[in-house]
């Protein structure tokens, strides 16, 4: 899995315990957005 790919931020967000968004599976989100809920759960644990 590469660095930054879709499936890399799927796995690092479910890492997080982060299986769902707005109801949704991670897996039918597009890149850009899986990026975005990432970066947001890294600022809120900090």
């Amino acid at each position: 899995m590469y660095f930054g790919s879709k499936g890399w931020y799927v796995k690092e967000l479910k890492k997080l315990g982060i299986r769902t968004y707005e109801g949704k599976k991670l897996e039918s989100y597009r890149t850009h957005v899986l990026a975005s809920l990432l970066e947001r759960a890294h600022r809120e644990s900090a």
